[in-house]
């Protein structure tokens, strides 16, 4: 052979085992959920995003458990959590999830003849006790009764005119008219429909033993569809306790909606709706996308609810079996807790680690879909598994951090009213040796909340804009309707602001994406002994030289890039973590002519963590001096993994 081609192999030979040596050095580790070890801490009871609530009596002790269908990325499953009890108790601690199952969309809870029953979307969970959530039945009806553009299609029996079989009622969510985003006008009014969401009732002509279901129709109003905004979760029970059955809907939002039956059992008809209230205010969820189920929970003769939120958490309504204006008069909201095991905050968790409290250990300042900001203090310190804290909200101004996107700071439109999906990093912004927060939300604008207690005793101020000495006009997204105050720096949304002296001079920088989806580099300069932040520079670049742009999507399908900014890899050079199915390991390999060389070496662990997005941070809890990974997944839990070049295996 010549030597021109046994010199070929050998190199590609050689190249071979670097490259599976390097490819094993990033799986050597694998991601795995981080508890609280904390084994008498309690927290809010929760499963992934989205709840689908399925209150009732799983192991035949007597007492009510919950079942949960959870449908996400990486948690998706149906979750038992048991009742303990010694006595009959409205809010029961329960043991942590256990997985049964598959966890589906439109999970739906019914009882027959005092039997639970459930529906998903046209099929069943035939004996679900015994044969699990693995394999539904196909019910003897076309599942789309409704049409395109569909999201929620909840099924339920129930004996809808009181002639002893069991029809079946759906509850629609019509897209159609809304559209899905960039509808604003220079206003900021949605210039697209609402959501819809109608019921309809398919009743039985046949039996409960051979059903024979007649086409679908529409439950009214007078001459017009029952309606309510988007995903309307229909609960029918006698509410006001008068023989027949009322209906009380959910909806995409956070309110709940009564129509009374004002006709009979066996010829329904209902009335306009009314919102529920307590104390004269409006009865909301915390979030959004609710999921009522109705039931008698506390057994005492009126129909309560228990009801699913988008973060994973349930809730218990107490119905007090008073009317109001023959309106039925529930309690606000209390949220089931359990017994702690993952750590969880919300859906869609940013962490970032962070020493917040000066005492020598770093904590967990976490972000979420509902636009809180929350603290998981580490308990004890020193240790590669600490002892960790239930998460509290971070306050600023007196009152909990919390940023929603309201009627119109969504660019996908006002049924995202509750979202803020806060992301963060903690660093020194005004020099003034106390650590700030600095944040990013579904808005885009970044806020900078300064410290204004002390090292031990944070206190935050209300937020301010952060301001960039930019050149002519203020840029911001081609899609906003909104325009940026002053010189404020506006970006896309639901992107880190990575707070960090990049250019170790001392002073903290920004490394962010710029409105565009670049990644760029915010420097920070002294000015006339002001501190002043200087426009975006596109100096990292790929293996050609050429800007790195993250995202080159418009609106809603821009943004929601999650970064770190670490020496991953320990070789004395600032990488970047980028969010992906975990993390993405974008390596700093050398810098050309002031351009920082990126290579994208694929996700750090083969554990798939999102649907929607992860976010990556790192942590040295050990004191090695070597960082780890944390990331917050879709479902809200935080998963963690050892650094691969660690010095303590």
């Amino acid at each position: 052979m010549p030597a021109f081609f046994r010199f070929r192999i050998v190199s590609h030979f050689c190249f071979m085992v670097l490259l599976l040596s390097w490819t094993f050095s990033l799986f050597a580790e694998e991601l795995e959920q981080l508890t609280y070890n904390n084994p008498q801490l309690e927290v809010d009871l929760g499963v992934g995003l989205w709840a689908w609530p399925l209150p009732m009596d799983y192991d035949g002790d007597g007492d009510m458990d919950l079942l949960v269908s959870c449908p996400d990325k990486p948690s998706n499953g149906t979750y038992f959590f048991e009742n303990r009890s010694d006595k009959a108790e409205k809010l029961p601690v329960f043991e942590p999830g256990v997985r049964l199952g598959k966890g589906y969309h439109n999970t739906c809870l019914s009882y027959v003849d005092g039997k639970p029953r459930v529906l998903v979307s046209g099929r069943e969970a035939v004996d679900f006790k015994k044969k699990g959530f693995d394999k539904l039945t196909a019910l003897p009806v076309d599942r789309n009764v409704h049409g395109s553009k569909v999201r929620g299609n909840q099924w339920f029996y129930v004996d809808y005119d009181g002639d002893k079989d069991h029809d079946l009622i759906v509850g629609v969510g019509d897209w159609s008219d809304y559209g899905w985003d960039d509808a604003y006008n220079e206003l900021g009014q949605w210039t697209n429909g609402p959501l819809r969401g109608f019921v309809y009732v398919l009743k039985n002509s046949g039996s409960d033993k051979k059903p024979k279901y007649e086409k679908p129709a529409k439950i009214k109003i007078g001459d017009r569809p029952l309606e309510v905004f988007g995903w309307p979760s229909p609960n029918f029970a006698d509410f006001d306790r008068d023989g027949d059955l009322d209906l009380i809907c959910g909806e995409f939002l956070d309110q709940l909606t009564y129509f009374e039956n004002t006709g009979t059992r066996s010829e329904p008809r209902y009335v306009a709706g009314r919102r529920l209230t307590s104390n004269g205010q409006p009865l909301q969820m915390d979030l959004q996308m609710i999921v009522p189920s109705a039931i008698d929970w506390d057994k005492d003769g009126d129909t309560d609810l228990v009801i699913g939120d988008e973060d994973g958490r349930v809730a218990f309504m107490e119905n007090t079996g008073e009317l109001l204006g023959g309106l039925p008069q529930f309690l606000p909201p209390r949220y089931f807790r359990q017994k702690a095991a993952g750590v969880k905050f919300g859906a869609l968790a940013t962490p970032y680690a962070f020493d917040w409290d000066g005492d020598g250990d770093e904590d967990l300042i976490c972000g979420n879909t509902a636009g809180y900001i929350g603290l998981i203090e580490n308990l004890d310190g020193n240790t590669s598994s600490p002892k960790l804290s239930e998460p509290s909200y971070l306050q600023a101004g007196g009152r909990p951090i919390r940023i929603q996107a309201g009627s119109n700071g969504s660019i996908q439109g006002p049924c995202e009213a509750k979202w803020g999906y806060t992301t963060q990093t903690v660093a020194d912004w005004n020099q003034d040796g106390l650590p700030d927060l600095l944040v990013n939300s579904i808005w885009g604008e970044i806020l900078w909340y300064q410290n204004i207690g002390t090292r031990k005793e944070p206190k935050l101020a209300s937020a301010q804009t952060v301001n960039v000495a930019w050149e002519g006009a203020t840029p911001k997204p081609a899609w906003n309707w909104w325009n940026p105050r002053g010189k404020q720096l506006v970006t896309q949304w639901r992107t880190t602001p990575v707070a960090i002296d990049y250019d170790q001079d001392g002073l903290t920088d920004l490394v962010m994406l710029d409105h565009e989806g670049y990644i760029a580099f915010f420097k920070r300069i002294r000015d006339g002994g002001k501190l002043k932040l200087l426009p975006g520079q596109r100096i990292f670049v790929d293996e050609s030289l050429k800007p790195i742009q993250l995202n080159s999507k418009r609106a809603g399908g821009s943004g929601r890039y999650k970064l770190h900014v670490v020496d991953w890899d320990g070789d004395g050079r600032l990488d970047l973590l980028v969010n992906s199915m975990n993390a993405d390991f974008y390596r700093n390999k050398k810098t050309v002519d002031g351009k920082v060389v990126l290579k994208n070496h694929g996700p750090l662990s083969t554990r798939k963590l999102a649907g929607h997005t992860s976010s990556p941070c790192t942590v040295d809890w050990d004191r090695d001096g070597v960082r780890d990974l944390i990331v917050g997944a879709e479902d809200g839990y935080l998963y963690w993994m050892r650094n691969p070049n660690s010095k303590k295996k």
